[in-house]
């Protein structure tokens, strides 16, 4: 089952039915082309549906300028549920995610940006591209691929250095575009180890030469500015520390505890 966007969600006012919006324009944008991190930055937004099975306000949203137009997914802060372990604010972190996935050059991350200008719907929040994907795919389908494995790692290894606290089977896309991207990133850069993850079939395993690379990159040079409004000093200096224990002994970790799984698994 292929979803993409509105077509098998409701509407904003609750009906069932197509999307309400023309798509024809939709097919003029390269969806990772600069235009569309730009079209995110400032387009109009309009609200088409709420996603379904989600912690906290997530919404289908469709943003136009003049003859461009894309979906997106747009996380308001205000929609955020209280947790005791996280401040408020996971608009940042999933921004957060997205500049470390591009200054890495791993690019598993859609574009996604910070927006607190009046004109968004609920307020200040996080818009990410709407990646189309099929529904049927998930992390514990896509491991059967052995084709599949080398970005699934890349994945893996962005966890640990992330410190992803809520890496599930479906947070794991297989896009109509034929790449693999991880979403829902706003439990992320915590100080303290949070890692919980259903991926860990690589446990033991060494981590690519190119990953670790670019984690010592990371070690080395510190995080990239663009994180330095999104976190706190201490979750910079802890994404730092991680990386360089990544990098110095790169291998992916192995869970004898069992308990390190996100729930509901999917």
């Amino acid at each position: 089952m292929r979803a993409d966007s509105a077509d098998n969600a409701r509407d904003a006012d609750g009906e069932t039915g197509p999307p309400t919006s023309d798509r024809r324009n939709q097919s003029s944008l390269s969806p990772c082309s600069p235009p569309a991190l730009e079209l995110l930055r400032s387009g109009d937004v309009a609200v088409l549906s709420r996603m379904p099975w989600s912690s906290n306000a997530t919404l289908l949203v469709e943003v136009r300028h003049g003859a461009d137009c894309l979906r997106a997914v747009y996380k308001p802060r205000r929609g955020e549920r209280p947790l005791w372990d996280f401040p408020d604010g996971l608009d940042h972190r999933e921004v957060a995610a997205y500049e470390l996935s591009t200054w890495l050059g791993w690019d598993i991350v859609p574009e996604t940006v910070l927006r607190a200008d009046p004109g968004l719907p609920f307020g200040a929040g996080s818009l990410q591209r709407f990646v189309s994907f099929d529904a049927e795919e998930h992390y514990f389908t896509l491991i059967e691929d052995g084709a599949r494995h080398d970005a699934l790692r890349t994945i893996c290894c962005f966890d640990l250095v992330a410190n992803s606290a809520d890496r599930k089977g479906g947070h794991c896309l297989a896009g109509d575009d034929g790449r693999l991207w991880a979403v829902d990133n706003g439990l992320t850069f915590h100080c303290e180890t949070k890692l919980r993850t259903v991926i860990w079939e690589f446990g033991g395993q060494p981590i690519p030469d190119h990953l670790v690379a670019d984690l010592r990159r990371l070690a080395d040079d510190g995080p990239p500015p663009a994180l330095k409004p999104l976190l706190d000093p201490a979750e910079l200096s802890a994404l730092a520390r991680r990386a360089a224990a990544v990098a110095d002994r790169p291998a992916f970790p192995v869970d004898h505890t069992g308990r390190r799984y996100p729930w509901p698994l999917v």
